[in-house]
């Protein structure tokens, strides 16, 4: 079911591993707020699908690696 589903992120530990990229400068190369990333890194907001392969290709690795699912009964 939908509902049961939570969408955890790794964006801050891949900004660290890109030399330390701040948020403000990971949203400036990506073309969005530094709220938009503060947000999606607190797991308060989703990404599009455009914006979460945007930072996949952006980071060089896999959205999957970005951007872990997760269900209630998984907790």
């Amino acid at each position: 079911m939908i509902t049961d589903v939570i969408l955890e992120n790794n964006l801050k530990s891949f900004r660290f591993l890109k030399d330390q990229i701040t948020q403000h400068d990971l949203a400036r190369d990506l073309n969005v707020s530094r709220q938009t990333i503060i947000a999606i890194e607190k797991g308060k907001f989703n990404p599009s699908v455009i914006l979460a392969m945007s930072m996949a290709e952006y980071f060089e690795c896999r959205v999957e690696d970005l951007f872990i699912l997760k269900r209630e009964t998984d907790k």
